[in-house]
């Protein structure tokens, strides 16, 4: 049996793992090291494969990082950060019609910048800014949408937990992937910006103006927001400064989150052994997933699978802006089933290759299309898992008002991916330019 086809049967066995409900990287280390053995014909080299990429995974310095930041996002969410920002941007626009909903994205941003979870964006936001909006008699269909599109910058603006994966899979420099997402992440949050000022100039009664907070009154709400602030001050000046290195940088946004939430008084022990253990359970899931991905991709290389991918696109003669706009497709129907991570890690050592070997694009800002795209999926119909999410929060919300919301933030969406792919210089100018 040809490696090629060996390659695609084993890959087929993945997906059938999958879909008898085996964790993905499980399924995708089992179909690599079976995979891996029957190509060199060997089962003790397979096992001895899953060793040594399980110890190296283990004792990557990269990936110390990632728990360092899930630990960061949920001590900010128990401090209370995660509101504060949020708080300035009503004392600040909630006035103005469809300002609360404005305010709500622009909180997202800032939690998104301090946790990077879409999920975890999307749920902590839902619980604060829900009842708000609630309150001021806006649609629910617009604040639960708003919510839902807005938890997707926790993906996109740095640091972001998929960037670190995505850099350690494809062996890119963190750093600038965090850079490239900064100019992509305030897009974001300008277009769905503009996406609600629309809705609500054309039928004012989704959300209406509020009371005009005092000049006094916001100042208040401004000095209580120096911590949130202050944590992404220390932690963007730190690394893009280069004072720190990136562990260097995630530790020291743990340390200053802990210390908020204990001077804050919101942080017992019996809070602090939740928070570790939450903790400890994320990171054992991605650890497995990184394990596994890691094993799938040394067996794909070894099929020759890539390289076939990329002569047989090429032979096509599609255009390569053609080809980017077939994956970015596909990739929005992935996000729509699978978690973001999982998305990317099973589909990454066919497709970046042939993006960037075959077509000759650049990885980075491969990067930053691959979660927008991604991204897109989680709010995209019939599953959509940040609807899901927010429904979960508020199960009294039926899911068809959550996506009936989230329609306008799509149409956005889009326009920002095309603007991404159009003009690559949105992902790479600031990463050039430092």
């Amino acid at each position: 049996m040809d490696p090629i086809t060996i390659g695609m049967l084993g890959f087929l066995g993945m997906l059938l793992l999958i879909a008898l409900h085996v964790p993905i990287g499980i399924a995708m280390a089992l179909a690599g090291v079976v995979g891996f053995s029957f190509l060199t014909g060997n089962i003790s080299a397979g096992i001895a494969m899953f060793g040594t990429e399980t110890a190296g995974a283990i004792a990557s310095p990269e990936l110390i990082i990632i728990p360092m930041f899930l630990l960061m996002g949920s001590l900010a969410g128990i401090s209370g950060l995660a509101g504060d920002l949020y708080r300035l941007a009503n004392a600040l626009i909630g006035h103005r019609k469809g300002g609360l909903a404005m305010a709500t994205i622009a909180g997202c941003g800032g939690f998104g910048a301090a946790c990077g979870s879409s999920i975890a964006t999307t749920a902590t936001m839902a619980r604060i800014a829900l009842p708000e909006m609630e309150s001021r008699n806006y649609s629910r269909s617009l604040g639960t949408g708003c919510i839902a599109a807005g938890g997707t910058l926790g993906s996109l603006i740095p640091p972001s937990s998929i960037m670190l994966i995505y850099a350690f899979l494809t062996e890119q420099f963190v750093v600038d992937l965090f850079i490239a997402g900064i100019l992509p992440g305030l897009l974001t949050i300008g277009i769905y910006g503009l996406a609600i000022y629309l809705l609500v100039r054309r039928k004012p009664s989704l959300a209406p103006a509020g009371e005009r907070s005092s000049w006094a009154e916001a100042g208040r709400v401004a000095l209580s927001t120096w911590g949130i602030i202050l944590v992404i001050l220390i932690m963007t000046v730190g690394l893009y400064g280069g004072i720190f290195t990136v562990t260097e940088a995630a530790a020291a946004g743990v340390l200053v989150t802990f210390l908020f939430a204990w001077a804050r008084g919101k942080l017992n022990l019996a809070d602090l052994k939740r928070v570790v253990a939450e903790t400890a359970h994320s990171v054992g899931m991605l650890y497995v997933i990184l394990i596994g991905a890691h094993i799938f991709s040394n067996f794909v290389t070894l099929t020759h699978m890539p390289s076939a991918l990329v002569d047989a696109v090429i032979s096509l003669g599609l255009a390569p802006l053609a080809v980017i706009l077939l994956l970015a497709a596909m990739y929005i129907a992935l996000g729509a089933i699978f978690d973001s991570i999982a998305a990317m890690v099973i589909t990454l050592p066919f497709v970046f290759p042939l993006v960037t070997e075959g077509l000759g694009y650049d990885p980075i800002w491969w990067g930053i299309v691959m979660i927008v795209v991604i991204e897109i999926g989680m709010i995209t119909p019939p599953i959509g898992i940040n609807v899901f999410v927010m429904h979960g929060v508020r199960k009294d919300i039926p899911l068809g008002t959550i996506f009936h919301g989230i329609m306008p933030f799509l149409g956005a969406d889009i326009i920002r991916l095309l603007l991404i792919i159009l003009f690559p210089a949105i992902a790479l100018w600031l990463p050039a330019s430092m």
